[in-house]
């Protein structure tokens, strides 16, 4: 296995229910700190990567190894467990707990992980202040934080998804096309925010867009449909 901070190799995955894999990869590395952007078509296989990376599927063979630790191996209780601690999830579906608060909904991963809690408050003098600079950061207003995430725009849940996945600086961020409900200058202003995040976390980030105008600001590029040998299969997550 390499010293990538992500590292699959000779993966096939199958959901329940499928035939085919949907996914089956020879390899698949990001290093430590490196800012990849992945594209591909529906069925491409976009969604089963990132369940991968994240722990929240494991594949029938092959191995993932995040962070050095392998995977696969794993319970999936430890795989959870290893996600909150590791691992800044921005969900396309977003996966907000709708009868919290804005600030409530950033703050969970500090409420399940010390290791996460412990490195927000290196970014503040308190969690609150840690979550209220990444707030700010993405034009969440202050008058909005005690809201109920229910009451906001799609675009404005999106910006709460994202501070949640960045709070406690974790080590990967995962980004599972996280600016389609964005209009063009809020895109460019919550790449920078995601991107500066990362920089200073020392996080590799994974960006899986269909937006190719974003895809020059990213240091490298990766095609999923041109490296999945089971690309064209109708994806399931």
């Amino acid at each position: 296995m390499s010293d990538a901070a992500i590292a699959l190799r000779d993966i096939s995955f199958t959901w329940p229910g499928q035939k085919t894999p949907t996914l089956a990869l020879d390899q698949f590395d990001v290093q430590a700190h490196e800012q990849v952007f992945v594209s591909g078509p529906s069925g491409s296989g976009k969604s089963t990567l990132l369940a991968l990376i994240g722990g929240i599927a494991s594949p029938q063979s092959g191995s993932v190894a995040i962070l050095g630790q392998a995977l696969d191996g794993l319970p999936a209780s430890k795989r959870d467990r290893f996600r909150v601690d590791h691992i800044g999830f921005i969900f396309q579906q977003f996966n907000l707990i709708p009868y919290l608060s804005i600030l409530d909904n950033v703050l969970l991963p500090c409420q399940f992980s010390a290791y996460r809690r412990e490195r927000a408050l290196a970014q503040g003098q308190d969690l609150h202040a840690a979550a209220h600079s990444l707030l700010r950061s993405l034009d969440l207003a202050p008058n909005l934080w005690t809201r109920a995430v229910t009451q906001l725009s799609i675009g404005q849940q999106q910006r709460v998804a994202a501070a949640r996945a960045l709070i406690g600086r974790p080590e990967i961020v995962v980004a599972d096309e996280p600016t389609s409900a964005l209009d063009s200058d809020r895109q460019q202003a919550f790449l920078d925010l995601i991107q500066h995040e990362c920089e200073q976390a020392g996080a590799s980030l994974v960006f899986v867009s269909h937006d190719q105008r974003l895809a020059e600001r990213f240091h490298r590029r990766i095609a999923l449909n041109d490296i999945n040998r089971c690309a064209g299969v109708e994806e399931s997550a």
